[in-house]
């Protein structure tokens, strides 16, 4: 194709001449194909953007955390506020620094058992689980032990503590260790995560708490 005569032929600077129509329809080609090709590229990278974006909503809509940890409960004012509904002293012990409680609560089960529950925290940021239940009997501890069958017995606190020690199993959650005992009329089930001296810290602050309020 002749060039327009209202504009010169395009120099070719290399050449110092005017290209050739063929010189003209190869770079006009040329630059059609980069365009195609920056199109293309920026049309994966917008996809790619694009598939980002999904995952992320997936992520967060789908993959959702547990939720934001409890905030403590101060277990031993609330532990006051339910003893006249419980009839009973419950078990609120004071405890050594690091120690705290991230729930508590007073219940009735389908067996009228009335039960006390606290769940601790302890200093190494494991977890035991406190349930006092007032004039129970041994199906309710069996319940609250998950049936598992005693592996020894203690002596915490001048009482003896049947043991529950499950932390060879595959998955034994929350109850990779847990003790029992009855003093006076309640009857103790700790269960939990954390170390056996632990254990022992509170079930000799319980058995303290519940043994000066009985004498």
């Amino acid at each position: 194709m002749a060039a327009s005569p209202n504009r010169p032929p395009r120099v070719v600077a290399e050449l110092g001449r005017p290209e050739t129509p063929d010189e003209t329809a190869a770079r006009k080609a040329e630059n059609s194909r980069k365009h195609r090709a920056n199109q293309t590229l920026r049309n994966l990278v917008l996809a790619l953007l694009a598939s980002l974006a999904v995952v992320l909503v997936l992520v967060l809509v789908v993959v959702r955390p547990d939720g934001a940890p409890r905030q403590a409960v101060d277990y031993r004012a609330d532990a006051a506020n339910s003893q006249q509904q419980a009839g009973q002293t419950l078990a609120a012990p004071p405890l050594p620094t690091g120690w705290s409680a991230n729930d508590d609560g007073l219940s009735t089960g389908s067996d009228s058992v009335v039960a006390w529950s606290v769940g601790f925290i302890t200093p190494s940021t494991q977890y035991i689980g406190l349930v006092q239940g007032i004039d129970a009997n041994p199906t309710w501890v069996a319940n609250e032990l998950k049936n598992t069958r005693a592996t020894g017995t203690t002596s915490i606190g001048g009482h003896d503590w049947s043991v529950h020690d499950r932390r060879t199993d595959q998955d034994p959650g929350n109850y990779a260790y847990a003790l029992s005992t009855v003093i006076g009329s309640s009857s103790i089930v700790l269960h939990g995560t954390a170390s056996r001296t632990e254990f022992e810290a509170l079930a000799t602050a319980i058995a303290t708490q519940l043994d000066r309020r009985t004498e």
